[in-house]
């Protein structure tokens, strides 16, 4: 409970035993100052239980987003070590298969001049087109 709550929970209290001493005495003005002590009493009570539930959802706000911006950072850095491990990955394979590549090239030097002259042909045949 805040300040409101309780200071608008007692003023609601004075103000029904205002109208209730009055409405015993006879007399309108206590009766009348009762009822309105009542509603503003009423009033401040509700003000502060709102206020007290902005102050709540500010705070579980903030909560949530805090949390958010933490699976964030930790989503983030999973990818981040993802790729890496991915980059890594591709770099020893590439690495592997041009091994593989120029030892083939190293031990068959006649096959690989044909096909570097061939594929050299087909790539001025398709770009030159036909006339």
């Amino acid at each position: 409970m805040n300040r409101d709550q309780i200071e608008g929970g007692l003023r609601h209290l004075k103000g029904r035993g205002q109208t209730a001493i009055g409405a015993v005495a006879g007399r309108v003005r206590p009766q009348a100052e009762g009822a309105f002590n009542q509603v503003v009493g009423g009033a401040q009570y509700v003000y502060g239980r709102g206020r007290r539930t902005a102050e709540d959802l500010s705070r579980d706000g903030a909560a949530l987003a805090e949390d958010i911006s933490e699976r964030g950072r930790h989503l983030y850095d999973e990818t981040r070590s993802r790729g890496r491990d991915l980059y890594d990955e591709t770099r020893s394979r590439g690495r592997h298969a041009a091994g593989r590549i120029r030892h083939r090239t190293e031990a068959k030097p006649a096959e690989t001049l044909l096909l570097v002259a061939g594929l050299a042909f087909v790539t001025g045949w398709l770009v030159r087109g036909r006339r």
